[in-house]
C-alpha cells in the first residue's frame, strides 16, 4: 500500500497533467499521483523528465539495462515494472530484462552490457563503489559524453527508485503489456 495517498487534490493543473500522462502511457502513473500533492514538485519533476528524454548520445539498450540494474539494486518494484515495459519498447528482449537481477550468472549479456550494469550497481552502493578501472573499461566502448549520460541516467534512476520505494509504490501492470517471448523449440 502506498505511503503517500494516490488521491491528490484534483486541481486544474493536476487534471491537465494527468490527461497528458494518460495519453502518453494509457493510465495515470502512481509516482505522478503521489507528487500531485505538491504541484511545484510535480511540475519541476515533469520538466526535468522531459529534458532527460532528450539525451540521445547513449544507446537505449545501455540506458535501459543501467536503469533496470539500479532499480533492482535499490528495490523499486514500480521502477522494475515500468522499466521493463519501457525497455521492451526500445527493443530490449524481455528475457534479457528478466535476467537483470542475476546478470552475473547469465550468458545473455555482452561484455559491454555487463560493464554498464556493474557501473550502475557500483553507483548505487553507499558509498559509491565506482573505480578507476571500471570507468577505464567503459572508455573502451563509450565516449566521455556517453559516460556522462550513463552516469546521469543512473543518478536519475536512483532519484526515481528512491522516491517510489520510500512512497511505497508497487508495480502498475506495465510489464503485463510486454510481448511474451517466443516459445522455445
Amino acid at each position: 500500500m502506498a505511503r503517500i495517498s494516490l488521491e491528490p487534490p484534483r486541481t486544474v493543473r493536476y487534471r491537465l497533467g494527468a490527461w497528458i500522462v494518460r495519453r502518453m502511457y494509457g493510465k495515470e502513473l502512481d509516482p505522478a499521483r503521489a507528487m500531485g500533492h505538491h504541484m511545484g514538485v510535480a511540475t519541476a519533476y515533469s520538466l526535468f523528465e522531459m529534458q532527460v528524454q532528450r539525451w540521445k548520445s547513449l544507446p537505449h539498450r545501455y540506458k535501459d539495462l543501467a536503469e533496470m540494474a539500479a532499480s533492482v539494486r535499490i528495490g523499486c518494484s514500480w521502477c522494475v515494472d515500468f522499466g521493463t515495459w519501457a525497455a521492451t519498447t526500445h527493443g530490449v528482449p524481455l528475457e534479457k530484462l528478466e535476467a537483470v537481477p542475476a546478470w552475473r550468472d547469465s550468458d545473455l549479456f555482452s561484455r559491454e552490457e555487463r560493464l554498464v550494469m556493474e557501473y550502475a550497481e557500483a553507483m548505487c552502493a553507499d558509498p559509491p563503489e565506482v573505480t578507476d578501472e571500471l570507468t577505464g573499461a567503459l572508455r573502451t566502448f563509450l565516449s566521455e559524453r556517453q559516460i556522462v549520460e550513463l552516469t546521469m541516467m543512473v543518478a536519475v534512476e536512483n532519484m526515481r527508485s528512491r522516491f517510489n520505494a520510500a512512497a511505497g509504490l508497487t508495480g502498475q501492470g506495465f510489464k503485463d503489456r510486454c510481448d511474451a517471448p517466443a516459445p522455445r523449440p
